[in-house]
């Protein structure tokens, strides 16, 4: 069995792309993550008794560290989840996205090239690196704009997103300077079960329930692609097994929805499960105003991919969020604990301050 070392694995798409990889047998995992805000030890809980999983506490910008784990394990691929990954904290502290997303992914890439040299011949054609990053790298798109492809021009309009976009190029120019045998996925924007409640479903859905206002920014109507997580994960591991070396691809959700769809959505969700007499879930609707450099529209373009590798998402947005939503009703201890004073402050410091949106 192959084995991988995941970076960033506490995270939301590194947990859930290590439980199926364990599930299906697919590698065993050595799991590098700093335990940031967004990470949770819980996420992988139930392997705490599986000997072909193991946690290190770690930063990808320790180079000696990376340089032990690869030799120690004989590592056959590195899967790089690890990152600063939300756009209102960019714009709050950029060094942060800096320090993680760039000088950790280049850290990361010095030690698989110094390992990958070391391999004999028939190891070295085997291994992979795989940078798994973002749609948000090629800015934002008007309504009638065609949805992006793999050689779309970037044009990044956050701090988040340059410095996924600076790390996207340190990977590509690894394969064409050194020979690293390098791949990128761009995905559109992921929901499903172990999300940090910043982002927008969970937020959402977790204030909703507590009878709180659900911000949503501007007047609701950018778009983004939905894309359900366990999707993500067999896409990713199909594009490491089968995918030629250096290329890129773009994975979505083909899930285009406005925000105020996704919040309303999850409103009438809730009506139907956890009923209240004369009451409605979407009252809570609260416009607020809109963050600096806000994207209009993201749209993946998955002609490459389904082309190539024959993949496209099984989930369809329904279905999915409902799903999501269950997960989260279902799991109160993982609700609570991640709600912590930290997270609370960072809620009072991006939302509080916000005017309501003046939407006539």
């Amino acid at each position: 069995m192959q084995t991988f070392l995941i970076t960033g694995g506490l995270g939301f798409i590194g947990c859930n792309f290590i439980l199926k990889c364990r599930r299906e047998n697919w590698a065993n995992i050595i799991n590098i993550d700093k335990l940031t805000y967004a990470s949770n030890l819980k996420n992988l809980s139930e392997l705490d008794n599986d000997t072909g999983y193991n946690f290190v506490y770690g930063d990808i910008a320790n180079l000696e560290l990376l340089l032990h784990l690869l030799k120690e394990y004989q590592v056959d691929a590195v899967i790089n989840f690890a990152a600063e990954s939300h756009v209102d904290r960019s714009i709050f502290s950029p060094q942060d996205f800096i320090e993680t997303n760039v000088l950790g992914t280049f850290q990361l890439l010095e030690a698989s090239r110094d390992y990958w040299k070391k391999l004999s011949p028939q190891k070295q054609e085997q291994f992979r690196f795989l940078h798994i990053s973002t749609d948000e790298v090629y800015g934002s798109l008007a309504t009638t704009d065609p949805a992006f492809r793999e050689d779309t021009p970037y044009a990044p309009n956050s701090p988040y997103a340059a410095s996924k976009a600076a790390s996207d190029h340190f990977v590509r120019a690894y394969y064409h300077t050194y020979g690293l045998p390098t791949l990128t996925t761009n995905c559109s924007n992921n929901y499903g079960p172990r999300q940090f409640p910043e982002k927008l479903i969970p937020l959402i859905t977790l204030n909703a329930l507590d009878g709180q206002p659900l911000p949503v920014y501007g007047d609701g109507k950018n778009v983004r692609d939905w894309l359900y997580v366990e999707d993500h994960c067999e896409a990713i591991y199909l594009v490491l097994q089968n995918s030629q070396v250096g290329e890129t691809y773009n994975i979505g959700g083909n899930n285009e929805q406005t925000n105020l769809t996704v919040v309303e959505q999850i409103c009438s969700i809730l009506d139907e499960l956890i009923p209240k007499p004369n009451f409605r879930y979407s009252s809570l609707i609260t416009f607020v105003e809109d963050r600096p450099g806000h994207d209009q529209r993201y749209a993946i373009d998955c002609g490459k991919i389904k082309r190539d590798l024959g993949w496209q998402p099984k989930e369809n947005f329904e279905s999915g969020l409902l799903k999501t939503i269950q997960w989260y009703l279902s799991n109160k201890s993982w609700v609570e604990k991640i709600q912590s004073k930290d997270y609370q402050t960072w809620i009072q410091q991006n939302y509080k301050g916000r005017k309501k949106a003046n939407l006539r």
